[in-house]
């Protein structure tokens, strides 16, 4: 099989995928700026792929599923680490695992019972990647760089809290809506 150039953003999410791994090692390891580079490297990546993928019309199904996934593994994977090394509360880390895992059931359910969906975030839902995505940021900055106050992390803590639990339970409600219309 040969690839060709609208494979590059999916190959770039497969490189995103990759750098789970040393960004984990290096979250376990307390190396927090050497994390903060490759989390740093992953969210340009992100970005560089979805652009590609627009600019060009190279976007595909495969990509619309792989893109999210891999976003959503190394964040649950920093959650994971940081939680283990003791800089998070562990109940939020299984706060932020458990939305994703009730997401991906209820997404898994629904295609099967249902049909096929076309998944798009809600506008809580973004909210609360984008403060999830930040919480990590700021506190790998902070045990990494410069020390920020205690006050900013556990504000960020609190309200990636508050938009996990409503975005966990706006998508139950949207996704139990559209199932309960398809069989009525």
């Amino acid at each position: 099989m040969m690839l060709q150039a609208r494979d590059i953003p999916n190959g770039i999410t497969i490189v995103r995928v990759l750098l789970t791994a040393p960004v984990a090692y290096l979250l376990l390891e307390q190396r927090y700026s050497e994390a903060l580079l490759l989390f740093f490297i992953a969210g340009l990546s992100d970005g560089l792929d979805g652009y590609l993928a627009k600019r060009f019309d190279w976007s595909s199904r495969l990509g619309s599923i792989l893109d999210p996934l891999a976003d959503k593994l190394l964040l649950v994977t920093a959650y994971i680490c940081l939680s283990w090394v003791g800089d998070i509360p562990l109940w939020l880390a299984f706060l932020v695992l458990g939305r994703d895992i009730v997401i991906v059931l209820g997404a898994t359910a629904y295609y099967f019972f249902v049909g096929h969906y076309q998944p798009s975030p809600t506008w809580i839902s973004k909210i609360n990647t984008t403060l999830q995505i930040l919480l990590v940021l700021v506190l790998v900055f902070s045990l990494g760089v410069i020390a920020l106050p205690q006050w900013l992390l556990t504000s960020l803590v609190y309200a990636v809290c508050v938009t996990t639990v409503l975005s966990g339970f706006d998508y139950i409600w949207s996704w139990g809506r559209k199932a309960f219309r398809e069989y009525s």
